[in-house]
């Protein structure tokens, strides 16, 4: 950009790994040069773009290349005069751009916008030029990029600067795929900056762009990158790192000799593969020295190993573990279970009979393809949307959303809850917590669809991932079909079933801010506590002794013993009705206690030596039984379940509620029924209060 200079001598040590894969470079001065020649006849390309119409037809053999002529000749014509600080025309920065977006196989509109992407920002072209002479969509894309350049990157200006990277970035993302090759030409060509200037970009780059790079897929930029925020930033660690990297290329290389290895096992296996050596950049020989100390000669590369098919992916796995031995703390499979950035890939590391561990990298060639350029590999995302955007191109704000059906689930998240946060600083806060999660989970609601979230998200996270500001109401949820708190932290593959409660005034506990960890979750949990400072909902209380409501008690019911004039009284453990199988036992005082058969009571009574009475029912329908409901505490719900048990015509002999336990409470009631036979009518009744899980005999 114009305030960043070029210096194309800056630091070529910093960039071996870029040699050592055979990336095409530009020559700047070169270009410079070609630049100012003048006008090209209409018939061919201009010189200075050539490499990167090779580029791009490497990847798209049909493209039409007059597009991009036309862009060159329009941006070569607005930049004439200007020069970046190092000398060069200011044409060979949005050449360099294109030609990093081109091997990476960027689409024509991609590359067209690219050469255009500081004609608007920089010169008098404005967007209704733009779009006259290459349309709506380079026009859309040539109009988000400016906005985002024309971010003030200031400390106290962070919030603001990046949500409104953030909306530009998802209106579409190929904005910030030319965002992120232009910061990376503008890191190659630091040089000529001061020291704190350098480190005030290169702290930029790190915190927000590494990461956005990461998690849409583009790890070919992402690498580079890292390397060069590395030497900026941690000058003495790169040095280390560099001379380790010095010294290993004057020893024998033993990867070359595994990868023959490999070669020699798939062939004999039948399975078609490429298998090549893929040197380590800088920052990740410095990670791997963090971890396991003196590195060895495999540690400073790793083997990949290009496939047809994924069926084929999981063939040379095989192979691999049969004919080496495997080091099984090492296997990955991120095909079956791809990352948040569309990453798939089999990882495993084998050992050779000379000691050697070396890793292994699975993939087919166009996993690789999206490896390398994540979201660029994917070609236009838009292609089969008919989303109009000429407002949005047009002066508009931009905040018009497009049809992306590639957009990352991260990424969506990120721009549900920036819409709703509740100030710059708390975006700040938020938008770093999530680009700090280096992982997504996939779980399965109830209804078949799929939720994705962040490695360590929980019910509540879940809750308002599905419902919105409806989760307000959630009461608690099944995890796998089994009864769980809404704190429960979910893993990958979960199903989840949410419980909701039909009361539109219940709201959340300030305790769920503690178990959230979405910032679209604790923001709407947030917003909702601040507009009910008094709270609204019950506070959670201290332990007391259970509430009990109690009616007047009756005797034995309809049970009667063989006993003349004892009195007979049915046991509160099981509470037997008809058509129940029961037993009676003599108890202190001459009464008869009547018990199911099967209650725990009898077995410990007849250990014990004790004598039975014969007991039988009356010909009477009533009897009294007890019944226990499981449920979420909500308010009132004793009120929803009294009246539940009413409508049935049975009379509450005894209620008792136990105080809640995470959020759970038990009511048990003693209740006399007209007629034995409504008592699989009564459950069903009390199982259909909102809130209630179970209800059993007691």
């Amino acid at each position: 950009m114009s305030a960043e200079a070029t210096n194309p001598e800056a630091r070529p040590e910093a960039r071996p790994e870029l040699r050592r894969r055979g990336r095409t470079r530009i020559d700047l001065r070169r270009l410079g040069r070609a630049a100012l020649l003048g006008p090209t006849p209409r018939d061919r390309l201009p010189d200075a773009i050539g490499h990167v119409a090779e580029a791009h037809r490497a990847h798209h053999p049909t493209a039409d290349l007059s597009v991009l002529r036309r862009a060159y000749v329009l941006a070569e014509s607005s930049h004439r005069g200007q020069m970046r600080k190092s000398g060069e025309p200011y044409i060979t920065h949005p050449l360099a751009v294109t030609l990093i977006l081109a091997e990476l196989g960027a689409e024509t509109t991609t590359l067209t916008a690219s050469l255009l992407h500081d004609t608007v920002e920089d010169t008098d072209v404005t967007l209704d030029q733009v779009r006259a002479e290459f349309g709506d969509e380079v026009c859309f894309i040539v109009d988000g990029v400016t906005k985002v350049e024309k971010i003030d990157y200031g400390a106290a200006a962070e919030p603001e600067t990046f949500r409104k990277m953030l909306v530009a970035t998802g209106n579409d993302v190929r904005v910030m795929s030319i965002k992120l090759a232009d910061r990376l030409h503008n890191m190659r060509t630091l040089g000529v900056m001061r020291p704190e200037k350098q480190a005030r970009i290169a702290k930029v780059t790190r915190d927000v762009l590494i990461p956005l790079a990461e998690r849409l897929g583009v790890q070919a930029l992402k690498t580079e990158l890292e390397d060069l925020v590395f030497a900026i930033l941690h000058p003495e660690e790169y040095e280390r790192t560099r001379a380790l990297i010095a010294a290993h290329a004057g020893e024998a290389d033993p990867l070359p000799g595994i990868a023959e290895s490999v070669r020699a096992v798939l062939r004999d296996a039948g399975i078609a593969a490429e298998v090549q050596v893929r040197p380590r950049h800088f920052v990740s020989v410095h990670r791997v020295a963090l971890k396991r100390g003196e590195l060895r000669g495999s540690d400073f590369g790793r083997i990949l190993v290009l496939v047809g098919e994924n069926a084929d992916c999981y063939g040379v796995l095989g192979e691999l573990h049969t004919c080496f031995t495997p080091v099984i703390s090492e296997f990955k499979d991120f095909i079956a279970a791809p990352k948040f950035n569309l990453y798939q890939s089999l990882h495993t590391a084998v050992a050779t009979p000379d000691g050697y561990v070396a890793e292994v990298i699975v993939r087919t060639r166009q996993m690789h393809r999206v490896a390398e350029a994540g979201v660029i590999a994917l070609g236009n995302p838009y292609a089969t949307a008919t989303a109009t955007t000429a407002a949005a191109v047009d002066g508009g704000d931009g905040d018009e959303e497009r049809v992306d059906p590639t957009r990352p689930g991260w990424l969506a998240r990120l721009l549900d809850w920036q819409r709703s946060a509740p100030d710059p600083d708390a975006f700040w806060s938020g938008l770093r917590a999530e680009l700090a999660q280096d992982r997504e989970i996939t779980v399965f609601r109830a209804d078949g669809g799929t939720l994705g979230l962040p490695a360590g998200a929980t019910c509540i996270d879940a809750a308002y991932a599905q419902h919105g500001e409806t989760a307000h109401g959630c009461i608690g949820a099944r995890v796998n079909g089994r009864l769980a708190s809404l704190g429960t932290r979910l893993s990958d593959g979960d199903t989840v079933q949410l419980l909701l409660a039909q009361d539109a005034s219940s709201g959340p506990a300030a305790e769920w801010l503690g178990h959230a960890k979405t910032q679209a979750a604790r923001i709407a949990i947030g917003s909702w506590l601040r507009d009910h400072p008094d709270g609204d909902t019950p506070a959670p209380t201290p332990a007391r002794a259970p509430l009990s409501v109690v009616g007047v008690r009756g005797g034995g019911g309809n049970a009667v013993a063989d006993l003349p004039d004892a009195p007979v009284r049915l046991a509160g453990c099981c509470t037997p009705v008809p058509p129940d199988e029961i037993a009676g036992f003599v108890v202190r005082g001459g009464a008869v206690t009547v018990h199911r058969v099967e209650c725990a009571s009898v077995a410990q009574m007849r250990s014990l030596g004790r004598t039975s009475v014969a007991v039988h029912w009356r010909a009477t329908a009533d009897c009294r039984v007890t019944l226990t409901a499981e449920s979420f505490g909500r308010p009132h719900l004793l009120a929803d379940l009294t009246e539940a048990i009413a409508r049935q015509g049975v009379e509450v002999v005894s209620a008792t509620v136990e105080p809640p336990v995470e959020q759970r409470v038990r009511h048990t009631y003693t209740l006399q029924l007209p007629d034995a036979c409504v008592l699989p009518a009564l459950m069903r009744a009390m199982r259909d209060v909102p809130g209630v899980y179970d209800v059993a005999r007691a």
